[in-house]
């Protein structure tokens, strides 16, 4: 049964909520390369082969702030024949603030290149409208499954003993 005695209050309700703030997006670097054209602008017989990578990198700034940076790459080509190439990183600057130590990583790995992701889409797709092309739509990313691969990679593998 709970005390109605005017004691003081459950210690969870005089935490503050948890915040992640945005405070600067910006483009970092931005590269795209069409060497070919006129030639690469004419119809193609076949749909090119798209190839995108993507990554996620951050470092602290302060205490509660960290750079969170996206890196999208992408290169277009038919067989025989280089179309375009590019080449993006934006970042962004967070804050986050009342987060159990133990979820930072998540957040930073995961929110906030959510939060990026959609501005650095349309910076991409209209790179490649303005290089001549359709416009490149690239398709929502899983970062839940991106960070979970590269836990996975930092991990030690186990080494089998005879």
């Amino acid at each position: 049964m709970a005390s109605t005695n005017g004691g003081p209050p459950p210690a969870e309700a005089n935490q503050a909520p948890p915040q992640l703030n945005v405070l600067a997006q910006y483009v970092k670097d931005l590269s795209f390369e069409n060497p070919n054209a006129p030639g690469s602008l004419q119809q193609q017989s076949q749909a090119p082969k798209i190839n995108i990578q993507i990554n996620v990198n951050a470092k602290p700034l302060a205490q509660n702030d960290f750079e969170v940076e996206l890196k999208i790459e992408g290169r277009a080509e038919t067989p025989g024949l280089f179309l375009f190439s590019f080449d993006l990183l934006y970042a962004g600057v967070f804050r986050i603030v009342n987060v159990p130590q133990e979820n930072i990583h998540a957040i930073i790995m995961i929110e906030c290149p959510r939060l990026l992701f959609p501005f650095a889409r349309e910076i991409v797709g209209n790179s490649v409208r303005n290089g001549g092309f359709p416009p490149l739509m690239i398709d929502p990313v899983d970062f839940v499954s991106l960070y979970r691969q590269k836990l996975s990679e930092q991990q030690p593998q186990a080494v089998p003993t005879a």
